[in-house]
């Protein structure tokens, strides 16, 4: 007989054909020892023979992929974490990788969108939930399985003798057996009372809630990215107004020392505009640092490692155009019908709902279609074969309560979702205020801080050429310094939080996309030619 190794080496096919020289290769073992218990290493050649084998044709190359997903489930999911199935639009996944060397507010918002570990981890939550609605629709179709128990037995009988006739050279008669059943059986679920019918609806709806939960994450991740980006504009922006102010204390240190070199102001005054100097220095070392810690923040939204060659380009700092208004109220009730978690939180409740009918069909009977097929043989002395094809029905009688309680569970937990689902609409309608009144604020302040820098740029060369003129004072001279850096630094922030406001406001109502980013930075192709 061949050794197993020689066997596998042969059977270079796949599974099906390959089974059942497996299977022979073990039954010829099994024949040629009557006595197997005796030779247990050639037993256990023959199961590691089949194993191989069955390794073998896993791992071949013939063998037939197994189905992914027969049920199309995971077509009700988006193909990438950038895009969620409940969004219209193209997919920053699915487009030619490009490689940046200036990133744009768009561009910055495709990486994150793609790369950013919640928006994936929220794709693979839905992908997950789609996986539980196949395995909840497969109760639709029958359960088939097959088995083979294989096994040796010895029986031994004292006294020397077997029904009157001696054991020949033993006082012992003994008797050894080799059994094979294989057994093929099927079970089909005709009626549950609606039991299979409210799993399967619990499963949609709870990926119903997953797919909003996963557009939710997408933007939230989108606003993050529009933050970190404008972050880092206003702390570049932050850096440049401190570098400014610096140069301008430097000029006024200088103004002050040469007026002290000739005797022209006393020595406080070249101190006053010295420590006013080191402050500005300290604020602009302050301000690079902050400018760094910002690059840090958007390189880790975007999924990417921060590194000091990464560039972005700055937004214009135009302000608002003729922009839609529309009144708070309508605002808050165009939240109800746009928030992708609000909707989330919806499906959670029709999927608890439909729990409570699963709850309660568990208590009622089930009624299968039932068959198998078996065939017992033992080896050398006989073989049985059988099947069996019927109905049958089971009927809880008693569960010690169990049922009785997963109903109430089951309400009790439709209720806490239904408590969650309203607590949520009166967080949205906040947002949308909030965000609303904050946005109209910033938009004021965009002129006003305007007008601010302008005339602290005026107030500073005014005082400045007083005290190069000996008519002004230091403390003059310093104070409009001081209100020309706090002008330069509301002007930024104003910028920044008109964006963020923008943003925000988009945010609350649910309808944060790529197109309203587009219409404010324009269109890549534009940037780049730019």
């Amino acid at each position: 007989m061949p050794s197993c190794k020689t066997l596998i080496r042969q059977c270079r096919m796949p599974f099906p054909q390959c089974f059942p020289h497996a299977f022979k290769h073990v039954i010829e073992t099994v024949g040629r020892s009557p006595r197997l218990l005796d030779c247990p290493s050639l037993a256990r050649r023959g199961v590691a023979c089949m194993l191989g084998f069955l390794a073998l044709s896993v791992s071949a190359k013939g063998f037939p992929p197994y189905p992914d997903d027969p049920l199309d489930t995971h077509t009700a999911v988006s193909a990438t974490p950038g895009r969620a199935v409940t969004e219209a639009g193209a997919d920053p996944c699915q487009s030619p990788g490009r490689k940046m060397d200036t990133w744009g507010l768009i561009d910055v918002i495709e990486q994150a969108l793609c790369h950013n570990p919640q928006t994936r981890q929220a794709w693979a939550n839905a992908r997950q939930q789609a996986s539980q609605l196949g395995s909840a629709e497969s109760a639709y179709l029958p359960s088939i399985t097959f088995s083979m128990p294989i096994s040796a037995s010895k029986n031994t009988a004292g006294g020397g003798i077997s029904d009157g006739v001696p054991v020949q050279g033993s006082g012992d008669f003994r008797a050894y057996n080799t059994r094979i059943a294989p057994r093929l059986g099927f079970d089909y679920l005709l009626l549950d009372f609606g039991g299979r019918a409210a799993r399967v609806e619990a499963a949609r709806k709870a990926l119903e809630a997953a797919n909003w939960t996963h557009a939710a994450t997408l933007q939230a991740v989108l606003f993050s990215a529009i933050q970190a980006y404008y972050q880092l504009y206003a702390a570049n922006a932050t850096q440049e107004a401190a570098e400014a102010t610096e140069k301008s204390t430097q000029r006024a240190l200088d103004v002050a020392t040469y007026r002290y070199q000739i005797g022209a102001a006393a020595l406080g005054d070249k101190l006053q505009a010295q420590t006013t100097h080191a402050q500005a220095k300290v604020n602009r070392r302050t301000a690079v640092g902050n400018a760094q810690a910002a690059l840090g923040a958007l390189a880790t939204v975007m999924g990417l490692k921060p590194h000091a060659s990464m560039k972005f380009e700055s937004p214009s700092l135009s302000g608002p155009d003729q922009e839609r208004e529309k009144d708070v109220q309508e605002l808050i009730e165009l939240a109800k019908n746009s928030r992708p978690d609000l909707a989330a939180a919806e499906a959670q409740v029709r999927a608890s709902e439909a729990g409570i009918l699963q709850a309660r069909a568990g208590s009622m009977p089930t009624l299968s279609l039932v068959g198998s097929f078996t065939y017992f043989e033992t080896v050398g002395v006989s073989t049985v074969s059988s099947w069996a094809v019927g109905v049958q029905v089971a009927m809880p009688l008693f569960t010690g309560f169990n049922n009785t309680y997963q109903i109430k569970s089951a309400g009790e937990q439709a209720e806490a979702q239904a408590a969650n689902r309203d607590k949520l609409e009166q967080s949205v309608a906040q947002e949308v205020w909030r965000a609303y009144y904050t946005l109209a604020a910033t938009k004021e302040n965009l002129k006003n801080t305007q007008e601010l820098l302008d005339s602290a740029l005026q107030s500073e060369q005014v005082a400045l050429g007083r005290y190069e003129e000996g008519v002004g004072n230091i403390v003059e001279l310093l104070n409009t310094e001081a209100s020309l850096a706090n002008a330069r630094t509301q002007y930024v922030q104003a910028h920044y939080n008109w964006r963020i406001g923008k943003a925000q406001l988009a945010q609350a109502l649910g309808r944060l996309d790529m197109g309203d980013v587009a219409a404010v930075e324009g269109p890549r192709e534009n940037r780049l030619a730019n």
